[in-house]
């Protein structure tokens, strides 16, 4: 596989390989599963991947990432089919098919958008929370059913701990890949989607919650971000309606200073367990 930027193993299990002028090829390792598939952050990472290397673009960073997961993807090799829809002086948006074995399995829409001037404010505001090594690790009763969560660690911090039967359904805390590195794009895709669903919280039962769609809003001015490489990001996740068998989860990353570095959403299916 091409060299990664950085030589960390979460670069290595999310690298990709150019086989053409629009497809690149890499492999779903082990030890990303959620029980029903590998994790919807992580496919989305290498994805990511493919289309950042087709746009090859420094400047025109991602701002925008929605992908839509068509069937679970398997342990084995996958192409991503990359089609530039459209590009100018300052946006290329480009779409992206992961195909395994002539099977879709996901597709995804990007945006890469250099820097544009304007005004700079933030209104939303991060949890007010103790640091990492004051909170408790995150769900550590369930920590060994889901492979996934092997990757990271999470510290609990804000909202209602797993299982609780909250009144609402919000919950987070501190979040990093076990590994020391920076914070980038790649990272910030996972850190999406490597938390125990905030609809755990509150309901009483044990549900699967498979992702139908995951989009990104990277907001951040620099890429990576210029923290440690060691630094834990506060992550917090809403999901206000269940309904027909589906949920929503509302997801902000933060620096631990405070800045607002992503934005999320999600739809999944909420699957009874057993």
């Amino acid at each position: 596989m091409a060299n990664p930027p950085f030589a960390t193993r979460f670069d290595q299990e999310t690298a990709v390989s150019r086989a053409g002028d629009d497809v690149f090829t890499g492999i779903i390792v082990p030890g990303w599963s959620t029980g029903r598939g590998p994790n919807g952050g992580y496919i989305a990472a290498c994805i990511l991947r493919a289309l950042t290397e087709r746009v090859a673009d420094p400047i025109r960073r991602v701002r925008s990432l929605t992908v839509h997961y068509l069937a679970p993807p398997s342990t084995r090799p996958f192409r991503v089919i990359t089609t530039v829809e459209k590009t100018g002086r300052s946006a290329t948006f480009i779409s992206g098919q992961m195909i395994q074995d002539d099977r879709l399995v996901a597709k995804a829409m990007a945006a890469f958008i250099t820097p544009q001037p304007g005004p700079d404010f933030q209104d939303v505001e991060a949890p007010k929370v103790a640091p990492p090594e004051e909170c408790p690790p995150l769900g550590a009763e369930v920590d060994h059913l889901v492979e996934m969560r092997n990757q990271f660690k999470t510290r609990f911090a804000t909202g209602y701990p797993p299982f609780s039967e909250s009144p609402t359904a919000e919950t987070g805390g501190w979040i990093r890949l076990v590994e020391d590195r920076p914070t980038d794009s790649f990272a910030l895709v996972v850190y999406t989607d490597g938390w125990l669903p905030a609809v755990y919280s509150k309901l009483p039962g044990k549900y699967a919650t498979p992702t139908v769609d995951l989009s990104v809003h990277f907001r951040a001015t620099d890429d990576p971000l210029p923290i440690a490489d060691d630094a834990y990001c506060l992550v917090r996740f809403r999901t206000r309606m269940a309904s027909g068998g589906f949920i929503e989860e509302d997801g902000e990353v933060f620096t631990a200073d405070g800045r607002l570095v992503a934005q999320s959403r999600q739809l999944a299916i909420l699957a009874p367990l057993g």
